[in-house]
């Protein structure tokens, strides 16, 4: 069987999670996110972030969380604000389009959005009431591109957006990734108070499924329950969000799981800059884009598996090879040394 670099959800979940799913299984506990589970998960996440006013919402996915998000944030006319890489615009079927609200796409080599980028949309969309309204800023961290921002970048983008009436969402699906990164001087503590709503990742961080949503904005508080609800997001066994992550927020294990995959993305990147090998974004997450000759690629494909990003020129591309919180030294060094006798 090829030992897969394809993404960080190959796996299960971690030990903790199942054993103590096991431990409660037969327990009664109340439904619809209201079990002692969910309560303590949430408190914990208020904990580690410093503001007992947020709210915290556990729903199963990321395409989840951001359609409704969005959807419930935005009024029918307003429209939403994101990088041409953004996981809304290339990987959710036109999830955020189908509840009636345009994505306003902005081309940008990192990923990343600054104010400078988009200053053009809104100058471009003046034309009231004849053009959508935009509304709401989509960002990552770490990007598509497993980019990252650091504090500066982030506290810029929000004091823009406050004074500009946008609403700041951050998609956390690695934001673990991206806070454990070690060029990171940004603390999750940092986003809560610089974003109006954002979410930790589970799925792709231990979990067996679930991402946990943060409101950080008061404004946006109310009646976000009924989203859940008419979203079919209330699961009536919550429990199953709500263990998972009472067992990641301990003794900060959601943040180890990732500084590990981060690492193990590190060692590959190394091993392969030692051989002279480019990348097409200079990521230090646990997403990494070499750019191969075709022939290694083709090799490579025998052994692993991953996916072939974009095409660079006729003869080479750029893989996207990703490493999980289960990411063991055997297939980190097994790829080495296959990129040691090719390169």
């Amino acid at each position: 069987m090829k030992f897969s670099f394809k993404n960080d959800y190959s796996e299960g979940c971690h030990p903790n999670i199942l054993q103590t799913l096991l431990q409660c299984n037969l327990e009664q506990q109340a439904g619809y996110g209201e079990d002692k589970y969910s309560l303590q998960a949430k408190e914990l996440i208020k904990e580690k972030i410093k503001k007992a006013d947020s709210d915290v919402y556990l729903v199963s996915g990321g395409t989840q969380a951001n359609l409704i998000v969005i959807s419930s944030v935005l009024k029918p006319y307003q429209c939403v604000i994101s990088a041409s890489v953004g996981h809304i615009l290339n990987n959710e079927t036109g999830a955020i389009e189908a509840t009636g609200h345009k994505v306003l796409s902005i081309e940008k080599e990192d990923g990343k959005l600054t104010p400078a980028d988009i200053i053009p949309v809104l100058e471009n969309h003046k034309n009231i009431p004849h053009q959508v309204m935009p509304k709401l800023v989509y960002i990552s961290n770490s990007t598509e591109l497993g980019t990252i921002y650091q504090k500066k970048e982030l506290e810029e983008l929000s004091n823009f957006c406050k004074e500009n009436k946008l609403y700041l969402f951050m998609d956390g699906a690695r934001l673990g990734h991206g806070l454990t990164s070690e060029i990171s001087d940004l603390s999750l503590e940092q986003v809560a108070e610089l974003t109006d709503i954002f979410y930790l990742g589970g799925t792709k961080n231990g979990a067996l499924i679930g991402e946990a949503i943060v409101i950080n904005n008061p404004s946006l508080q109310e009646d976000f329950a009924f989203n859940i609800k008419q979203k079919g997001a209330l699961l009536a066994k919550g429990r199953l969000l709500g263990i998972q992550f009472m067992e990641l927020m301990k003794d900060d294990l959601y943040f180890d799981l990732a500084k590990h995959a981060n690492q193990q993305a590190m060692k590959i990147k190394k091993a392969m800059q030692n051989k002279g090998i480019e990348f097409l974004s200079d990521t230090y997450t646990n997403q990494i884009f070499p750019i191969l000759n075709n022939n290694v690629i083709n090799v490579l494909s025998e052994h692993f598996e991953f996916f072939v990003w974009k095409k660079v020129d006729e003869n080479s591309s750029a893989i996207r090879l990703i490493t999980s919180w289960n990411t063991g030294d055997e297939g980190v060094n097994q790829l080495i040394e296959i990129i040691d006798q090719l390169a």
